[in-house]
């Protein structure tokens, strides 16, 4: 009997254990935090979608400017030389050290500064009658660089170093110039300028969008062409009549606007 009720006192003391622990299971699940809600529900008020605006992808409109304005040049630069031919290597090479000496003491005496004249090459060759393998001679050339700076006395000094040459001088080519470009080239520029403000202007009204400022412009180098212009000797004993005529210098941009 004592065993019995002992037996019945343990089952008693488990059963009241097991239905405490229900007790508080349902005591926590009442003060816990709601279940979330389905995706179906309203969203949370803590997610707020991003709104994607037109300030988010601002508007470039990047062209090109191009101003182009001409000048008269103010410089020439002459390639002229001599060229001997003798029987012998040491004699063909003193006549034409001869030769254009006496174009340097021309041009210096014309005026050209010894700064302004520089020796720009030498050559020496052989010559070999046809089928032969023996030089007959040789070829002496020598020439040299010299820059005028006066157009208007240019074409007498070139004819006082033409002959002082004689019948050996050459001339390869001279080339007019201009130096003082600065006022050229800020003319240039405002061209440029203004080119590319009209062309980003029209873009803009096309799109509907007012222009904004400028974000940024890229300066390219400018363009200045050198027309070369072949002489002989025969037309510069008869006189040279230099005329400088005009030069174009173009300088182009590109400008990025906002919009």
């Amino acid at each position: 009997m004592d065993n019995f009720l002992a037996s019945a006192g343990r089952v008693l003391v488990i059963g009241g254990l097991a239905a405490g622990a229900l007790a508080a299971s349902a005591a926590l699940g009442g003060c816990g935090s709601a279940a979330p809600a389905s995706s179906a529900g309203p969203a949370s008020p803590l997610v707020r979608p991003t709104a994607l605006t037109a300030a988010a992808w601002p508007t470039r409109i990047t062209v090109t400017g191009t101003g182009t304005v001409n000048g008269t040049p103010n410089q020439l630069t002459l390639d002229m030389g001599v060229q001997v031919n003798a029987g012998s290597v040491g004699s063909a090479l003193s006549s034409a050290n001869d030769a254009i000496g006496r174009v340097t003491a021309a041009l210096n005496s014309s005026g050209v500064a010894a700064s302004d004249i520089q020796t720009s090459g030498l050559s020496i060759s052989p010559n070999y009658p046809s089928g032969s393998q023996v030089p007959s001679g040789y070829a002496v050339g020598e020439s040299l660089t010299a820059t005028l700076t006066n157009l208007s006395n240019a074409g007498t000094q070139i004819d006082a170093a033409v002959h002082a040459g004689g019948n050996a001088t050459t001339i390869n080519g001279i080339s007019l110039n201009l130096t003082d470009d600065s006022s050229l080239l800020a003319a240039a520029r405002a061209q440029a300028v203004a080119d590319a403000q009209a062309k980003a202007t029209q873009y803009a009204k096309a799109l509907g969008e007012p222009l904004g400022p400028v974000v940024s412009i890229t300066d390219q180098s400018p363009t200045q062409p050198v027309t070369q212009y072949p002489m002989s000797s025969a037309a510069a004993s008869r006189g040279v009549q230099i005329s400088p005529g005009s030069q174009q210098l173009s300088v182009s941009i590109t400008a990025v606007f906002s919009a």
